[in-house]
């Protein structure tokens, strides 16, 4: 079983940046794919970015032009990269990666944006 483990978060100002890191305790291939939800108090968990192989990845609207995802295949990893981050990013950040039909989660880290 491969287990994902978060870091990176804390408290960031508004328009301030967060970087988020997920490492991989085993191979993840470069055909499955990696990415980041998000779940706030409250509300549901959503999805924020993913990456498959390559550059191949997807944002959520929300997000799209303050947010990079990256992966490093060799490495078995993926990067968030928050810009200008606002208060509504604030939420518990999840790192996943999908093997045929299951999800696999990592423990979360909680990102507030706050003044």
């Amino acid at each position: 079983q491969v287990q994902l483990v978060e870091s990176g978060g804390g408290l960031v100002q508004p328009g301030g940046s967060l970087r988020l890191s997920c490492a991989a305790s085993g191979r993840i291939l470069s055909f499955e794919p990696m990415g980041w939800y998000r779940q706030a108090p409250g509300k549901q968990r959503e999805l924020v970015a993913t990456i498959v192989s390559g550059d191949d990845s997807n944002y959520a609207s929300s997000v799209k032009g303050r947010f990079t995802i990256t992966r490093d295949d060799a490495k078995n990893t993926v990067t968030l990269q928050m810009n200008s981050l606002k208060p509504e990013d604030t939420a518990v950040y999840y790192c996943y990666f999908r093997r045929w039909s299951n999800d696999n989660w990592g423990q979360g880290t909680q990102v507030t944006v706050s003044s």
